[in-house]
């Protein structure tokens, strides 16, 4: 019997050979450094560059996850905001799904549901990351729906010191994810990436890095398992 395991590392190892030296140590620091531990779920954020903002502060504080709930309104990536950090980061969408169903989701798959709101008396440095964490951030002109605030497990709030009553929907999500962060690295939380995580998402950025990197992959894993059928 063909061992899959076997068969995606030598995809991946083959794949890796065929980018730069440069490019492969780029890959193997970053995937290192890569969580799953926190997530992000964007309930009907429509406005584009908003959503590509928090797109791109994903990558930047290393959150591999990012549920995109758009059951309202149609969600878009603007390419010249986000940076090319799509290419970088998993989005799960859910366009004919409510927002229950990627809570639910979530919740069997062992993360507590955070909710955020000015109004929250608990403040967002007071949570505790000891189980994943799913941070759920909502439109600024209508906030959260009334079924994401039912499931979250905690509701918490970024401080403010000024007079508008809240921040921008993308400068919320790179605070809280830059607060979290800090959290993670001072804390003893096996935060990073399980080692078959790490070889699917070295496979995944080694096909973005490719030119057609799917018709690349797909005649690699052809190859690996003619190769292994063979052995």
């Amino acid at each position: 019997m063909m061992n899959s395991q076997l068969v995606r590392k030598e995809v991946m190892e083959r794949m890796l050979n065929m980018i730069t030296e440069n490019k492969q140590d780029l890959i193997h620091e970053l995937a290192a450094l890569r969580t799953k531990h926190i997530t992000v779920v964007l309930e009907n954020i429509y406005q584009s560059h908003n959503a590509s903002a928090v797109i791109r502060s994903c990558d930047c504080f290393g959150v591999q996850d990012v549920h995109v709930i758009a059951d309202k309104k149609k969600y878009e990536v603007n390419r010249e905001v986000a940076m090319g950090a799509g290419k970088w980061v998993t989005t799960h969408h859910y366009p004919n799904q409510n927002t229950k169903a990627c809570l639910e989701k979530l919740k069997l798959a062992g993360y507590k549901v955070i909710a955020t709101s000015p109004h929250a008396t608990q403040k967002l440095s007071e949570l505790t990351i000891d189980c994943p964490i799913a941070m759920v951030f909502g439109t600024e002109k209508d906030g959260l729906s009334n079924d994401a605030l039912e499931m979250a497990d905690e509701v918490v709030s970024i401080p403010m010191y000024g007079f508008t009553e809240s921040f921008n929907i993308s400068v919320s999500a790179a605070l809280t994810l830059n607060t979290l962060r800090e959290k993670l690295m001072t804390s003893n939380i096996d935060w990073k990436l399980t080692e078959d995580d790490l070889v699917e998402l070295k496979i995944d950025w080694c096909k973005n890095i490719l030119y057609k990197g799917k018709e690349v992959y797909l005649q690699v894993v052809k190859d690996v398992e003619n190769t292994f059928t063979n052995v």
